[in-house]
């Protein structure tokens, strides 16, 4: 059974870790807990894009960015699938360096030993030649860098629509199972 960690930094973008959430509480039967970690950027920045403080009411774990006792500080918590959306460039150029200074970066290096899926949302444009090579980097270490591109053939009629597009491609790269958009078949 699946243990998720969400990440939210405090790059633009909160509809992702929000409709990533949303989908989540409902696929529950796919993992057997999930541990969020939460900047006060990121609270910042989800007040002010979708003009609500809903994060607080996830059913899920919080923990602070400091909290190094959190389980998944350490990979004898079976982790095994952390998601960082959106993931600002200076958190990816951390977890790039193996900066471990506070939890996001701890948990993300602890995925990356412990050989499991790492999925960073980046989140930025346009990307300099240091944001490449850090992304260049967290590939070659094993991560897999889920640019926030969303895309457009499934016809998304609202800005929650086109999030998902994003949230679909994570969901599908974490093996986590759903309904969603298929390029040349008729399910939705």
């Amino acid at each position: 059974m699946n243990k998720i960690i969400i990440a939210i930094t405090g790059a633009s973008g909160a509809i992702y870790a929000k409709c990533l959430m949303d989908t989540l509480v409902k696929l529950k039967d796919q993992y057997e807990a999930v541990g969020v970690i939460m900047s006060d950027n990121a609270k910042t920045v989800w007040e002010t894009e979708l003009d609500n403080t809903s994060y607080k009411n996830y059913p899920f774990s919080f923990y602070q960015k400091n909290d190094f006792n959190a389980p998944f500080a350490s990979g004898s918590a079976q982790y095994n699938i952390m998601m960082v959306v959106p993931c600002s460039m200076g958190t990816l150029g951390r977890i790039a360096s193996g900066i471990s200074d506070d939890l996001v970066t701890r948990a993300a290096d602890v995925i990356l030993k412990e050989r499991r899926k790492l999925i960073l949302v980046a989140r930025e444009t346009p990307y300099n030649l240091i944001h490449i090579k850090n992304m260049e980097t967290i590939t070659l270490a094993g991560g897999i860098i889920c640019p926030a591109t969303p895309s457009f053939y499934s016809k998304p009629t609202s800005m929650e629509d086109l999030a998902m597009t994003v949230v679909h491609r994570m969901l599908d790269l974490a093996n986590i199972q759903k309904t969603s958009y298929r390029w040349g078949e008729n399910n939705l």
